[in-house]
Formats: structure tokens, C-alpha cells, sequence
């Protein structure tokens, strides 16, 4: 390594700098505030932990993107976390194991050994919120409620609110009496949204053509609710397993739309993010320009059960990061007083008192130290504020 690469950080790793790390810090505060105000108790799981705990229940999903090391003390395996849901599950299941509904928020810092896309960070500072204990259909209303307030509290503008539901999918694939494999091959197809190859695929592998045309059409279902509306009645009455989770997400989005009135709400049933570990509503919010969910969850009901106590679950989680560079809010930039680099026992006295009131006091090294708005000079015998 030359001199000059030891300055380089890797690839999707980055430092903040000021003035955005002022900016990142305050939205930090303003949000964690938001989400305190409606209920949500701050929670800090460890960034290390053994990983056969860090990666259990929907934590398998991130074995890939999980930073490994060896604790030198029982040599046992270790992970960096990619994700705090797990842990948070977990402390609601274990450390916590409250009684009734739980409401819990975290932000902080988690490491990816792989970005999750080309847009994001490999050190996403990740927060939100979790929702614990009711299975009702009010909790995935109030977390999706929550998502969209805390980016209009980041300033985040024009965002579009997408609902999918991994319930649809499934109940097509057991009607259709899909294996592992059939059901892994058609969801990497729906993620590529192309519609003549599930076309293919339904028509290949599908021996029943009323669930073949079902599937078929489920990669069209994306609109809104009214464009949709027939669709989703066809869908319901062609395979009746699916209309529950048609309901639900009808319901929802009915609910969601009376608290949110300006923001859109699309419908994408071929959205199967978190599959392996969602078990029904799943949802994401979009800003025009930015190719990724800005924020995103999901309900994942099953995954308290490997920590020993099962419960109903839903969150969402954003980047704090993204949200400061999407956002337009106001940061409180503080005037700087200069003061004189002086002994004077009575000038340290006013730099603490003003220090203790909120105020920011630089005291100068030199004469061209640092700019300021205000300066502490000695007047009438005494340290006066001079702006």
C-alpha cells in the first residue's frame, strides 16, 4: 500500500463531514423525538454478537451481507449487524418479554459485507421503528402511519407509498402445489418484472390454467386501488385462498389513505421483498429520483418464535443518511463567539456560563483561528459579549 492509498476508505464505506454531519446529527434527534412522541422506546442491541444468534430467524436472510470475526475469547464466531429487526425481535421475545402491545425504535450503525444495491451504503445508519404484539390489522396502519410522518419530519417531499403482500403469493403457490425450487425460480423471475416470462413460466410449469392465468396476472397487478378494483375481485373469486390478503391490503389501504390524504398508494402484489421472512403486508415508500425505497417494511409475525416466544410483528427502517440528503429541513447552525486566548480566571468564568446556556465558544489559538459572529472582549474591566 503506497502512502496515498492509506488514505482511501473502501468501496461504499464513507466518512461525514461537517457541515452534513450537523445535519445528519440534528435529523438524528428530530426523528428519534418523533418516534418517542408517538410511544416508541428507544432500544440499543450490540453491533457484535455470536453469529448463530445474530443470523436466526429472518436474520438468514443476511448471511451474505454479514461482516464475520473470530471473538479471541471463546473463538467462537461473531457478526457485525446488518440489520437491527432480528435483534430487536429478539429483545422483545427475550430480554424484554413484555405482555400486550410493545412499541420499540433504534438508530444506529450497521455494516454490510455487500451493499444492498448499487445505490446503497455499505455502513447505512439505520433507523425505525417495531411494532409488537397485536395481530390486527390497526398495527401495520399505525407503522405505515409512522413511516410516511417521519419522512415529512425529515422533509422528504413527493413520496409514493407502494403495498405488496406476500400472503397472495403464497396461497398461489400452495394452490398450485409449487416445490422449493418451483417457488424460488418464479420468484426470481418476479423480480425482473418481466411479464412474458412468468407468462412462460405459468404456462410451463403450471398444469391448472385458471392458476396459471392467475399467476400470469399477478405480475400486472401494480396501480392504484380503483385501476386494480376488478382485477382483485377476479383474483379473489378465481382463487378464494387469496382473498383474505386481498382484503387486508384493501383495508390498509383505505386506513392508511384517511391519515395520509397526500400521499399516493399504489398496489404491487408482485413486490416480494423479505419473502423468505415477511408474512403478510409489506410495503415500501418511493421519491421521484431515487431508484431504491427510501424507507420500507413488512409485517414478519413468526420470527420471535425461534427465540422462544412468538408474537405479531410489523416495522419499517429507513437510512438516516439518505433521509439527510433527500430531505428539506431547517438546520439550526449555532453563531460562533471568539474568545481570547487568556488566563484571566473571569474570562474562563463567562466562556462557561455562556458554554452551559447553549451557546458556542471557540477559544482562538492564533489571530486567524476561526471565524465567528460575536467576540468576548474586556470592557470597563469586565468580559463582554461584543456581536
Amino acid at each position: 500500500m503506497t502512502r496515498a492509498d492509506r488514505w482511501l476508505l473502501p468501496d461504499g464505506i464513507e466518512e461525514v463531514l461537517p457541515p452534513q454531519a450537523r445535519r445528519i446529527e440534528q435529523l438524528r434527534r428530530r426523528l428519534l423525538d418523533l418516534l418517542d412522541n408517538w410511544g416508541y422506546d428507544l432500544v440499543m442491541p450490540p453491533t457484535l454478537e455470536y453469529l448463530d444468534s445474530l443470523l436466526t430467524g429472518s436474520g438468514k436472510d443476511l448471511d451474505l451481507r454479514t461482516f464475520k470475526v473470530i471473538d479471541q475469547l471463546s473463538g467462537r464466531l461473531m457478526g457485525l449487524s446488518a440489520d437491527t429487526t432480528p435483534q430487536v425481535a429478539r429483545i422483545d421475545a427475550h430480554s424484554l418479554a413484555p405482555e400486550g402491545v410493545s412499541r420499540l425504535s433504534y438508530c444506529r450503525t450497521v455494516f454490510h459485507a455487500k451493499a444492498a444495491s448499487l445505490l446503497a451504503s455499505r455502513t447505512p445508519t439505520q433507523i425505525g421503528a417495531e411494532l409488537y404484539g397485536e395481530a390486527g390489522l390497526g398495527a401495520d396502519v399505525e407503522i405505515i402511519s409512522l413511516m410516511v410522518a417521519m419522512l415529512e419530519a425529515a422533509g422528504v417531499g413527493e413520496v409514493h407509498l407502494d403495498l405488496g403482500h406476500v400472503g397472495i403469493f403464497r396461497a398461489l403457490a400452495q394452490e398450485a402445489g409449487l416445490t422449493t425450487d418451483q417457488q424460488a425460480e418464479l420468484f426470481d423471475l418476479l423480480k425482473l418484472k418481466c411479464a412474458s416470462d412468468i407468462d412462460a413460466w405459468a404456462a410451463r410449469e403450471v398444469s391448472d390454467p385458471l392458476l396459471a392465468s392467475a399467476f400470469a396476472r399477478l405480475i400486472r397487478l401494480q396501480g392504484d386501488a380503483d385501476s386494480l378494483a376488478a382485477a382483485l375481485d377476479q383474483l379473489a373469486k378465481q382463487v378464494p385462498a387469496t382473498a383474505q390478503a386481498i382484503s387486508d391490503i384493501r383495508h390498509v389501504a383505505e386506513q392508511v389513505a384517511l391519515r395520509c390524504p397526500s400521499t399516493p398508494i399504489y398496489f404491487d402484489l408482485s413486490e416480494l421483498r423479505g419473502y423468505h421472512y415477511h408474512t403478510g403486508l409489506v410495503f415500501a415508500a418511493y421519491i421521484p429520483g431515487y431508484g431504491d425505497a427510501i424507507a420500507q417494511g413488512g409485517r414478519y409475525d413468526e420470527t420471535g418464535a425461534v427465540f422462544g416466544r412468538a408474537r405479531p410483528a410489523t416495522g419499517f427502517s429507513a437510512d438516516l443518511k439518505v433521509l439527510a440528503r433527500a430531505g428539506d429541513f431547517a438546520v439550526a447552525d449555532k453563531a460562533t463567539i471568539i474568545a481570547p486566548a487568556d488566563n484571566d480566571p473571569a474570562l474562563w468564568a463567562r466562556i462557561s456560563e455562556l458554554r452551559k446556556a447553549g451557546r458556542r465558544v471557540v477559544v482562538a489559538m492564533t489571530q486567524d483561528d476561526v471565524q465567528g459572529n460575536a467576540q468576548l472582549l474586556r470592557q470597563d474591566g469586565k468580559w463582554q459579549l461584543v456581536e
